[in-house]
């Protein structure tokens, strides 16, 4: 990681037991794993050399750094339509409202009101508008269950960062380079074999173990 000037705050510092400044190696301590929100230092080894901007030598500086947190926070706003905010509401809002919790990672919505997003601890989570199992809920419209205004989570805790969604359905990958879809099928939109033209209202398996996200 190349750093700045003393006091800077370096966000993704890295982790592990050094970090080259300037071209030159230095340690930190203590040497275990940087932790968000913590406080490190760093010292130079000996000798002479010129800093990132050119213009200052050290000798056996020690400095002190900062390591930025991850923020995680997800803000929506727009028309609310079937709840596909996320607020537990149908209110519109001109202006950003967070959606509850701090460790999403990423997010992807449709024009049909219905949004996916995950989390850093691999889960993945559904909300807006659930016609043709949209939300991958095992429920749809018809059976009455039309839209969730609050996230659900759709199960498995090892989802990938990759999100793909369509018309009233989506798709994403797993960590162990599985494909998974779900929704409406009426154009075999899902990549799964079947008899007829068949939604599917929880996830299913497009076949391959070599997806990536």
């Amino acid at each position: 990681t190349n750093a700045g000037a003393a006091g800077t705050t370096v966000e993704n510092f890295g982790v592990g037991s050094s970090v080259t400044i300037a071209g030159r190696k230095v340690t930190f301590t203590p040497t275990s794993s940087l932790t968000y929100g913590e406080t490190y230092h760093i010292s130079y080894p000996s000798g002479a050399f010129t800093n990132t901007g050119g213009d200052v030598s050290y000798v056996g500086t020690a400095y002190t750094f900062g390591v930025a947190g991850y923020n995680g926070q997800l803000w929506t706003w727009g028309d609310n339509r079937n709840g596909g905010l996320g607020h537990n509401n149908t209110t519109r809002y001109s202006s950003p409202v967070q959606v509850p919790g701090t460790t999403w990672r990423t997010y992807s919505a449709s024009y049909e009101y219905t949004s996916f997003a995950t989390k850093t601890d691999g889960t993945l989570w559904a909300w807006g508008y659930n016609q043709y199992g949209a939300l991958a809920q095992n429920s749809n419209h018809d059976e009455g269950i039309a839209s969730y205004s609050s996230p659900v989570q759709i199960p498995g805790t090892t989802w990938n960062n990759f999100i793909a969604r369509h018309h009233s359905g989506g798709a994403a990958t797993r960590t162990d380079g599985t494909l998974w879809t779900w929704g409406r099928n009426q154009y075999g939109q899902l990549g799964v074999p079947s008899a007829g033209v068949t939604d599917r209202s929880s996830p299913v398996q497009v076949p391959g173990t070599t997806w990536s996200d």
